[in-house]
């Protein structure tokens, strides 16, 4: 291996597998959160909201946020990265919160906004942005870090418009087969958005990084945060398909009695 010089750009390589990887999560979550975004609002008007937080996690904590981590794992530099925990934990329940104040400003009360979908687009967009930037932030390596304003304003605009698309098609596509095709359209935007945001970087390489005790690293780590994010969009599809299907039984008995 040549060896790195001080102030040397360094040139990232991408993992394929991993970037599979981040695709399929962000479809994955996508779908599930489209599914919730059909039964946020009950027969009576009101919203559910232990439905609205399953859509949240699903869009913002899977759909979106696992992408992103799994996509940062996929980044690979000549240097060791590892990626300090408070961060990325504050990354993870941001996206989770803008994500469901999103969804609801949207559609969460009694029907689907326009006025509450734009203002719910800009937040979401601009709550991703900070979110992929923060987690980029958050990388603890010997590098810093160098950002072209036009790649940035770019992925700005397709988090935005991924973010206005995501909320209409939420609550206005009911079909399963629509909602797996919105799902797929709504992954690639997403992925779009990272890798772009990703690409507006470029990486110096620097004598030495900060020590941090609070970071978190590893090459099995990517699988490690499929698997769970898996697991997760696994169990809120059980809860809200069961629920769903526990709905019309609960309305006979409430008739009946």
């Amino acid at each position: 291996m040549t060896p790195l010089v001080v102030g040397q750009l360094l040139s990232p390589e991408y993992s394929l597998g991993l970037v599979a990887l981040s695709f399929l999560i962000s479809f994955a979550g996508s779908l599930v959160a489209l599914i919730c975004a059909g039964r946020m609002v009950g027969a009576d008007g009101k919203p559910n909201l232990a439905v609205v937080a399953c859509a949240a996690v699903a869009l913002g904590g899977i759909g979106i946020w696992s992408m992103h981590f799994i996509g940062m794992l996929a980044y690979r530099l000549p240097v060791g990265i590892s990626y300090n925990v408070p961060l990325t934990v504050v990354s993870l329940v941001a996206a989770i919160l803008i994500s469901g104040i999103a969804l609801y400003m949207a559609g969460g009360r009694r029907k689907f906004s326009r006025a509450g979908w734009l203002a719910g687009s800009l937040l979401a967009g601009l709550g991703v942005c900070v979110m992929h930037y923060m987690g980029m932030f958050a990388m603890n390596m010997r590098a810093s870090m160098d950002f072209d304003p036009t790649m940035v304003a770019l992925s700005v605009a397709i988090a935005i418009t991924a973010a206005g698309a995501a909320l209409w098609l939420a609550f206005n596509l009911r079909r399963l087969s629509h909602q797996t095709a919105a799902a797929a359209v709504m992954g690639v935007a997403v992925c779009t958005m990272h890798y772009v945001g990703m690409s507006a970087a470029s990486m110096i390489c620097i004598a030495a990084a900060p020590t941090d005790a609070l970071a978190i690293g590893g090459s099995y780590m990517g699988l490690s945060v499929f698997g769970t994010a898996g697991a997760v969009l696994i169990f809120i599809y059980w809860v809200i398909t069961g629920t769903s299907l526990d709905a019309p039984a609960a309305s006979r008995r409430a008739r009946t009695s």
